[in-house]
């Protein structure tokens, strides 16, 4: 789904979001607050997951309570109370996991797993090897939850910026979107456009776009999440200090 903000240019004010949706059913739900909270979720279901996982729940415990957790948070209304956290969805989704985990854990331990209604399909598999594979890391699970929340933005922006381009420019794109990963010398201009066979002034035209696009798409993606699109600044710099690596 395309957001009404999709093609503003990068500066400009976004009017709807997907969080500003939400909010604005204010204590009931329509199809299109349901449907863009259930997009959010989808994305970012991950960094909950994660973050039981930090807090010494095992990986069924952790999965069994993600799911409990966003089958009841898609059921009822979990605006009330948390108005503090409301301005950023990233933060109020934090919020309510944890008052969940301190409220809830013993109903949703006593359920039998696949017992709860799914609301999300979540890739459990794919979801603990990438748990795995994580380094360690002496931040607090709260600090890692914003790196995980950044990640799984970032990889929300490849997807989306993916989708816009033709079939037959498949190959160009994951070639050159490792420009948009790394830094400007990582990776030499002329040895990727001899492998695309083209010419290194047409990889750096092609690359320019795309950085151009990839830019536009993650201030659109952060909006998104957000109840004042004039806080886009403030969450991307927030988001950026989340992925540094942590102080020795």
């Amino acid at each position: 789904m395309k957001s009404s903000a999709e093609n503003v240019p990068p500066g400009a004010v976004f009017v709807t979001t997907r969080w500003t949706i939400v909010l604005s059913a204010g204590h009931k739900s329509s199809p299109q607050s349901d449907h863009a909270l259930g997009e959010l979720c989808q994305t970012y279901w991950y960094p909950l997951y994660s973050y039981a996982r930090r807090k010494g729940h095992p990986k069924e415990d952790a999965e069994d309570l993600t799911q409990a957790f966003f089958a009841r948070f898609l059921a009822k209304n979990y605006l009330e109370g948390l108005s503090a956290e409301r301005g950023k969805f990233r933060a109020f989704l934090l919020a309510a996991f944890k008052h969940f985990l301190a409220n809830e854990w013993d109903k949703a331990q006593r359920q039998k797993r696949g017992g709860a209604v799914q609301h999300l399909s979540l890739d459990w598999k794919n979801a603990d090897e990438k748990y795995q594979l994580e380094p360690p890391d002496p931040r607090s699970p709260d600090r890692l939850y914003d790196r995980e929340w950044a990640l799984a933005l970032l990889e929300r922006v490849i997807l989306r910026l993916e989708n816009e381009n033709a079939p037959d420019k498949a190959q160009l794109f994951q070639r050159a979107k490792g420009f948009l990963m790394v830094g400007e010398e990582a990776i030499p201009y002329a040895q990727a456009a001899t492998e695309l066979a083209l010419e290194e002034g047409a990889l750096r035209v092609a690359v320019h776009r795309l950085r151009k696009r990839y830019r536009a798409l993650l201030r659109d993606e952060i909006a998104q999440t957000l109840a004042d699109p004039q806080q886009v600044r403030e969450e991307l710099q927030s988001l950026q200090a989340a992925l540094a690596p942590p102080s020795s």
